[in-house]
């Protein structure tokens, strides 16, 4: 009995040693590695950290409610300007009609900081959009203490309030939709399938007229 069991052990420790080896064997032959390179990326997918899309400042003043820009303008900037036709400035100039204007300069009797005197061009639509997410970003070292808005809805509403008060430039036309890019860049043109062929039909003489 003790032979039997003896032999029996003996075999069930050689069989988990063969098996422990071939374990590490089979690890090293195949053992997986991830890819060097990603599968194939998703049309129209943003990558993580690739940062926001370009604004389309054209549909947004085109939705924005000048109504809405007035109360967040009033609001949020009231305390150092004005935007009535001829108001007096304050700790800001008077907005009245600055959209076209060049900036840093042309508000009669007041002064504007170094940053935004030296800043150059005008205030387009782009300008005054990046103006109002943040002033120190736009012009650094102003003096303006404005940290900005974040929603472009916001910068649109406001914005869209200072041209339907004082004028301006032409509003920028919005984005076409993707089927009308396609269709004005010719797009795909369908074409009619050809007809089949039927077998053993003359083919020159498909309705069989004739015979």
């Amino acid at each position: 009995m003790n032979d039997r069991f003896n032999t029996a052990a003996g075999w069930l420790l050689f069989a988990g040693i063969v098996g422990l080896g071939l374990s590490s064997v089979s690890s090293r032959y195949f053992a997986t590695h991830a890819p060097e390179e990603g599968g194939y990326p998703i049309e129209g997918a943003i990558e993580e950290g690739g940062g926001e899309e370009a604004l389309d400042i054209g549909t947004l003043l085109a939705n924005a409610d000048p109504a809405v820009g007035e109360a967040a303008a009033t609001a949020r900037c009231g305390t150092c300007h004005t935007f009535n036709q001829g108001g007096a400035n304050g700790q800001g100039p008077n907005l009245y009609g600055v959209m076209g204007e060049p900036v840093g300069e042309g508000i009669p009797g007041f002064t504007f900081s170094d940053a935004l005197a030296s800043h150059g061009g005008t205030w387009t639509y782009e300008n005054m959009f990046a103006w109002l997410e943040s002033p120190r970003s736009f012009a650094p070292g102003t003096k303006m203490s404005f940290a900005g808005l974040s929603s472009p809805e916001d910068r649109a509403n406001i914005i869209r309030f200072l041209y339907e008060n004082g004028g301006g430039p032409a509003l920028p036309e919005p984005a076409p939709a993707v089927e009308e890019a396609e269709a004005a860049a010719g797009g795909d043109i369908e074409t009619p399938e050809a007809e089949e062929a039927v077998p053993g039909a003359d083919q020159t003489n498909p309705v069989g007229e004739g015979a």
